[in-house]
């Protein structure tokens, strides 16, 4: 027998008609009058891709997350290109499988092709692929707005209560579930340095000021316990 299909999550009507707004409002207005494809698929598509069983932390919940994030963030900022940023926010771990490393680059290729048979404008389509690509190591430019604002939302999840975070850590080691120990907190330990060592977190000043501190004091305890 086959295997049963996963549950719809409870927001994935929202979820949809949320996807069919964005990307209905990505189109140049001379699309979106013709016969362009209907977004439904597309939507469905990425959030059954957001569904697969091999994700604990990656999911659709994480999807909500920053989304919700970025829509926090943009009436504080002068973000060139909202939609891309939206369009990056569904995109950016599309394609994930925790033993891989190319998911981001992976992720940006399928924004890449579906965006364009979609009918999203060229330059808001490589926008939304160079935005994915920024995911890769959460350090935009200088000035790159639309990549602070993105990656801002993505790592919010550092500023969470104790709860909230330790959660978040208890699921990432549950995708990683493979690795032997050692070896993960070995890897783990690593991102949190590299993350640490950034000047700073969060790059747009209303999420800096509201999850900076936070996220810091997380990611330290979180690898002082790893490094114990």
């Amino acid at each position: 027998m086959p295997a049963p299909s996963p549950a719809r999550h409870p927001a994935h009507d929202a979820l949809l008609a949320r996807w069919t707004d964005l990307l209905t409002s990505a189109r140049e207005t001379s699309t979106r009058e013709t016969t362009a494809p209907a977004p439904g698929p597309y939507g469905e598509d990425l959030l059954s891709r957001w569904a697969e069983p091999q994700r604990r932390y990656h999911t659709t919940d994480h999807l909500i997350a920053v989304l919700d994030r970025v829509d926090e963030l943009l009436p504080h900022v002068q973000a060139p290109d909202p939609a891309a940023i939206r369009l990056a926010a569904w995109f950016h771990d599309a394609v994930y499988l925790p033993d891989r490393s190319t998911n981001e680059e992976r992720s940006a290729r399928l924004a890449e092709r579906a965006l364009t048979e979609a009918g999203v404008p060229a330059a808001r389509t490589a926008e939304t692929v160079r935005l994915v690509l920024v995911t890769l190591d959460h350090d935009p430019a200088e000035g790159d707005t639309n990549g602070e604002v993105l990656c801002d939302a993505d790592l919010a999840v550092l500023a969470g209560s104790p709860e909230e975070y330790g959660a978040y850590a208890a699921a990432v080691r549950e995708e990683y579930g493979f690795v032997p120990d050692d070896a993960f907190r070995e890897g783990r330990a690593n991102v949190l340095r590299h993350l640490l060592g950034l000047p700073h977190l969060f790059r747009t000043p209303v999420a800096h000021t509201r999850w900076e501190a936070a996220a810091r004091h997380n990611m330290a305890t979180e690898l002082e316990l790893l490094t114990a």
